[in-house]
């Protein structure tokens, strides 16, 4: 059996002007397909946040955002699919039952967010368990985990390798990583930490993924977990 790599991809991916992009995204994941097999989780992106905020300044309720921004991510899951024609699961899974079932098709799965609540990076996180994934790719905006956000701080530093925990305390400490950037969020770590999933946040860029899933260890910044 082929190993399984869970790819999460920056709903940025998917914006309105990327026709090209996601043709190369799916071009690259039926080459790569031949050693390994891609379990793609989209983002929801710019277009997410648009309908979230008008929706949010008409009152709707939180939960209710919530599956707005799950549709949007399946929506951008479709986009996906179509560009990988045969060589994907006919549609997003809905359910973790459903993704274990299409990934035993042995096809490329690309799926969007499946729970309100949780965000398309904890979604990533538990499909990567669910499947026995060798590996979760986190496919972000930025080129791995910095001591600062690099968008704002041009003396932000690039960590190589960083421990689960101090990325933990960053994450509750840092509002800037929050909203600021996408990188994980406590939901994924949790999972990360308790089934051991060998993890790496990296630039949403082919070339990138495709060194990471080869072994390339300069890529991104990888998650250091306890060892006990």
């Amino acid at each position: 059996m082929k190993k399984r790599i869970v790819i999460k991809l920056s709903g940025r991916v998917f914006g309105m002007d990327n026709v090209k992009v996601l043709k190369d995204y799916a071009a690259f994941l039926v080459r790569i397909s031949k050693v390994c097999q891609p379990v793609v989780i989209a983002g929801g992106g710019n277009i997410a946040r648009h309908y979230i905020s008008h929706a949010r300044s008409s009152g709707a309720d939180e939960s209710t955002l919530d599956e707005l921004g799950i549709e949007i991510s399946r929506l951008n899951a479709k986009l996906l699919i179509y560009a990988l024609k045969n060589k994907a699961y006919a549609h997003p899974p809905t359910t973790l039952q459903e993704i274990r079932h299409a990934v035993d098709d042995g096809l490329i799965v690309v799926a969007g967010g499946l729970h309100p609540g949780q965000s398309t990076n904890g979604t990533a996180a538990l499909i990567a368990e669910k499947i026995g994934a060798e590996q979760f790719l986190n496919a972000t905006d930025v080129d791995g985990v910095y001591d600062m956000d690099p968008n704002k701080f041009k003396k932000a530093k690039k960590f190589k390798r960083i421990k689960l925990k101090n990325l933990k305390n960053m994450l509750v400490h840092e509002d800037s990583v929050a909203g600021g950037y996408d990188l994980m969020d406590i939901v994924a770590l949790k999972i990360i930490e308790r089934s051991k999933i060998k993890t790496r946040i990296l630039k949403a860029n082919t070339k990138t993924i495709e060194k990471a899933i080869k072994g390339d260890s300069d890529v991104g910044t990888e998650i250091v977990l306890p060892s006990k």
